[in-house]
């Protein structure tokens, strides 16, 4: 169920008024937190660092911890007995009351103007464990690749729309779920037993994962919950060959198309069109892609650094975001958080909504827009050359390091060739 309490309520809720009595604000005991959302599926857990920081008592510095990610949340504030982290990005905060050792309050993220999603949110000082103390043990061995069934109605893996990617350690559990649009990020985890449990947090996707393995046929049965109220049955089966569809056949351009064009606004009212002079005889790169989506964030977590290291050898880069919203007032302060947040340094343009089907109309070169992120490489010819749909982030491991391999090789191609 979706709750709509409208964020000011919420804020009143936990926060006490001035009038409380209480004037020097709380503060908050640095150091790991064992962190819980209340799901339809259970316990989520995920790990937060709270660190004071130097200039002011009254503020922290935050990460979100997956697995091998420590993400960065926006600076935390103390007011009177209660702690607020926001991640501005993703429009949705932790705020809780602080009382000693443990946080108690709620995660809520805006969907809409009218309607704001919340869940209930506790953290413990002290704890560094995801579901179970590393001292459980494990009686199964999940390492290796999974052909997986998200949404399976038989109970079967009866298609292969992800492929399951795991480390065990101990009853330790780290890896993610590979798909034709992207992947699920850091997921965290433990074995307990011959039950996987698996989580993340990231300010936006919230994902429960669990599920049996049965050794005898090697397959996981499970469900998996998201945000506030989304579930869905998955099978896996052990399968080291899984493997997805072709990224590059995915998206292409319709017969008789030979470049991409575009003409969309920036937030600062400049046009950003495929005839501008910055991009002539140059490699471009264009990036489609939402201040919304994590995927798209792990991505440009990797562009926008790459494109300062190498706008000087010719290359450009653009972002065409589709966003919540078509209108200006409402998309375009994302936009620029977003810019600010990544150091991006290239044209991010306002390209319309992100449904699908729209996005598809605002570039009628595409056969279809299919996932966000989709990477379009264009040689200095403006010809598209490739099209690569969805993106594996650094929670993916070595799929992650082949695809930086293989976009630097492609550049450097593309960069090799004769302009005009």
């Amino acid at each position: 169920m979706k709750h709509l309490l409208p964020m000011a309520a919420v804020t009143l809720l936990l926060l006490p008024s001035a009038c409380s009595g209480q004037s020097t604000p709380a503060t908050v005991k640095p150091g790991t937190y064992r962190a819980v959302l209340k799901t339809k599926g259970g316990e989520l857990p995920f790990g937060l660092d709270i660190q004071p920081t130097a200039t002011d008592p009254k503020t922290y510095t935050v990460f979100a911890i997956n697995g091998n990610e420590r993400l960065k949340m926006d600076p935390a504030t103390v007011q009177n007995d209660s702690l607020r982290i926001p991640m501005t990005l993703f429009e949705s905060e932790l705020v809780a009351k602080i009382n000693g050792n443990q946080l108690r309050g709620v995660w809520r993220r805006r969907r809409t103007a009218q309607q704001t999603q919340t869940l209930p949110f506790s953290a413990q000082h002290g704890l560094a464990y995801r579901f179970v103390p590393d001292n459980k043990s494990a009686t199964t061995n999940l390492t290796g690749k999974w052909a997986t069934d998200f949404g399976s109605k038989s109970g079967k893996v009866d298609t292969v729309n992800a492929v399951g990617v795991f480390d065990q350690k101990g009853n330790r559990l780290a890896g993610t779920f590979l798909t034709p649009t992207g992947d699920y990020r850091y997921l965290d985890g433990n074995v307990v037993g011959d039950s996987l449990f698996l989580s993340c947090f990231d300010g936006s996707h919230i994902y429960l994962f669990k599920a049996k393995h049965d050794p005898a046929t090697k397959t996981l049965t499970g469900g998996h919950w998201a945000g506030v109220s989304g579930y869905e049955a998955w099978v896996a089966r052990f399968d080291p060959a899984a493997d997805l569809p072709d990224p590059a056949k995915l998206t292409y351009l319709k017969p008789g198309a030979k470049t991409l064009n575009f003409s969309f606004p920036e937030p600062g009212g400049k046009t950003v069109s495929t005839t501008d002079p910055r991009f002539k005889n140059k490699v471009t790169i264009v990036q489609i892609m939402g201040s919304w989506c994590p995927n798209c964030m792990d991505e440009t977590n990797f562009l926008s650094p790459w494109y300062k290291r190498n706008k000087q050898r010719g290359v450009e880069v653009v972002g065409l975001a589709f966003e919540r919203s078509a209108e200006m007032s409402e998309s375009g302060p994302k936009i620029e958080r977003m810019k600010q947040r990544f150091q991006i340094d290239y044209p991010v343009a306002l390209a319309g909504t992100n449904d699908k089907a729209q996005a598809s109309k605002a570039l009628p070169d595409l056969n279809a827009v299919v996932a966000f992120p989709t990477t379009i490489f264009i040689d200095k010819k403006g010809q598209v050359r490739h099209i690569h749909t969805g993106f594996s982030g650094p929670g993916t491991g070595k799929y992650y390091d082949q695809y930086v391999e293989e976009f630097n090789r492609l550049v450097d191609k593309l960069l090799a060739e004769p302009g005009f």
